[in-house]
């Protein structure tokens, strides 16, 4: 997985750059065809905003977060994009195989 970390109006750290890094694994832990992350750190007035872009073999999957503190919307962006690729895992699972299999033996 490729990550690209940016600043909008921000200066990464690499104290930031390290945490977004530890949090977008556990993204990938759960799905292993991604191939690029694109991460950008903005402040807007006195909101911390997150917004991340994932390209897969399949899909491109995109979320933003927005909290008070840059990593709490680091840590709500995650788990958006978590529970976005749940689901998008989910769907290409085929839940019906064992039926189809059942019917193609006569059980």
């Amino acid at each position: 997985m490729q990550l690209e970390i940016s600043g909008h109006g921000v200066e990464v750290t690499p104290a930031l750059r390290d945490y977004a890094t530890e949090k977008l694994q556990r993204v990938e832990r759960h799905f292993d065809h991604l191939t690029n992350v694109h991460v950008v750190l903005g402040l807007e007035k006195l909101t911390h905003k997150v917004e991340a872009t994932i390209n897969s073999t399949q899909k491109q999957i995109h979320a933003e977060a927005e909290a008070s503190d840059m990593y709490a919307a680091i840590d709500l962006l995650t788990d958006k994009l978590d529970s976005q690729i749940r689901k998008h895992k989910e769907k290409l699972t085929d839940h019906h195989r064992a039926e189809a299999q059942a019917r193609k033996t006569g059980t």
